[in-house]
């Protein structure tokens, strides 16, 4: 008989020193430090032998009586006493007999269940994020089409869901790491803030993450010099009611480009929001503005049975 692996987070042998999360049926995107580098250290029990006997330099009292010592001692002996109590007490309770007469159950340590790897995935057939026409984000309960010519990479800069064009060029500011189109997928932190709240603050991030400076503090377009709103609109991504901003920024080196930020409310669970953040660069035949509204209108919860979760989306330029 044959157990799923229940989801969680695992050793990923692809990345060694991460963790990936494993939804159940397949990998997802999803990495982190492993856990034991967030959790303090636990810390060592007392030593059983604390309450020793009196040094020979220990007082006695003030008519030859027992001095602090000789307290000492007997605490110790008193604390003795209630442990072993206290441990018979607990040994007649778990091996003791039920209310019916029956002799109780003993203790067992659950069976312990083998952490998959992150190099395949465990026997049962592929899961839902082995279509490469599908980006699935578990954790905020969406997928995503993947435009033809685009590529879903394992590890991104930012460790979040993403899909972007499938050949890098050399950035204008001088690094070979540029990608023309990069769409990602995050989880909102303001949780009661309405969509279109969400998508107007986060406009400004979507286009400085792009254009202005990455996370190693470089300027790969020379920073952002200008910017124009084109769109500003209520959009339904999911069948869900939300909000789109989208600008053109004008770089200091190479064409600027277009930025958008979607928000909208997840399907699953506390419904968190969610923010899907597009970068076209600006002058490139493939990434026509309107790939922006396919793919928003390709967005589909995850196992929608309506569209069976937007796997099999075949999306052009």
């Amino acid at each position: 008989m044959s157990h799923a692996t229940p989801p969680g987070w695992y050793p990923d042998t692809g990345v060694p020193g991460l963790e990936r999360w494993w939804d159940g049926t397949a990998w997802t995107a999803h990495t982190r430090p492993p856990a034991a580098a967030h959790a303090a250290p636990p810390q060592p029990p007392a030593p059983a032998a604390e309450f020793g006997p009196p040094t020979p330099s220990s007082p006695r009292g003030p008519h030859g009586g027992p001095g602090g010592g000789d307290r000492t001692r007997t605490l110790a002996i008193a604390l003795s006493g209630t442990l072993v109590l206290g441990a018979a007490v607990t040994g007649a309770i778990l091996l003791g007999r039920d209310d019916g007469g029956t002799t109780a159950a003993p203790t067992t340590t659950a069976p312990t269940t083998t952490a998959p790897t992150a190099t395949a995935a465990p026997t049962g057939g592929p899961g839902p994020d082995a279509d490469p026409s599908v980006l699935v984000d578990q954790l905020n309960g969406i997928t995503l089409p993947v435009p033809e010519g685009w590529e879903k990479p394992e590890n991104s800069f930012q460790d979040v869901p993403t899909i972007r064009t499938e050949q890098s060029y050399d950035c204008p500011g001088g690094s070979s790491f540029c990608y023309h189109g990069t769409v990602t997928t995050h989880t909102a932190r303001s949780t009661g803030t309405a969509p279109e709240a969400l998508a107007e603050a986060d406009i400004a991030t979507a286009a400085d993450r792009a254009y202005e400076e990455d996370g190693l503090g470089r300027r790969l377009h020379g920073g952002i010099r200008s910017h124009k709103v084109l769109e500003a609109r209520e959009a339904t991504v999911a069948g869900r009611t939300g909000y789109l901003v989208r600008w053109q920024v004008t770089t200091g080196k190479g064409p600027g480009g277009y930025v958008q930020s979607l928000a909208f409310p997840s399907s699953v669970g506390s419904e968190t929001p969610v923010i899907v953040r597009f970068a076209f660069d600006a002058g490139v035949a493939d990434l026509p503005l309107s790939l922006m509204d396919t793919i928003t209108r390709g967005i589909r919860p995850v196992g929608d049975s309506a569209t069976n979760g937007g796997v099999g989306a075949s999306v052009g330029p």
